[in-house]
């Protein structure tokens, strides 16, 4: 194949409406706007959102708490979860990812204190519960913050 042969899937290219060119187009006269009203007027606009004057949903809806924007975000992993792994194994993100523990890493791994560790295991992660660190430790693990 080469360059000059390539064209278009058939239907994914349409013609440009052409609009206010006459009569015969279809879309000639009032071309397509209708008649009069704040929509058919030069340099229309209304915001997003607006309802005609009418209340609009997103202020009659109650507003609650706090959305804090700089908060950390972990995927959260529980220690049971980690005896799909072998014993001695180093146990990461990419690793978590690849034994499709979790999906995504956010701001990084949080290992939570439910379930029991069977295995020795090195686990690195951004956090660390208190119970988690001290089950990996019991099971002869290491818990490594990174």
């Amino acid at each position: 194949m080469k360059l000059h042969e390539l064209s278009p899937a058939p239907g994914s290219n349409r013609e440009v409406k052409r609009i206010g060119r006459g009569h015969g187009s279809g879309n000639g006269k009032t071309a397509g706007k209708g008649h009069k009203g704040q929509k058919a007027r030069a340099g229309r606009g209304m915001r997003a959102g607006f309802e005609g004057g009418q209340m609009p949903l997103m202020r009659r809806l109650p507003k609650r708490g706090f959305n804090n924007i700089f908060a950390t975000r972990y995927a959260e992993v529980n220690v049971g979860a980690l005896n799909a792994f072998e014993a001695g194994s180093v146990v990461d993100t990419e690793a978590l990812k690849k034994a499709g523990v979790i999906k995504k890493a956010y701001d990084g791994v949080k290992v939570l204190g439910n379930g029991k560790v069977e295995k020795a295991i090195t686990v690195q992660a951004a956090a660390f519960s208190k119970s988690a660190k001290e089950k990996i430790e019991a099971a002869g693990g290491k818990a490594e913050v990174i």
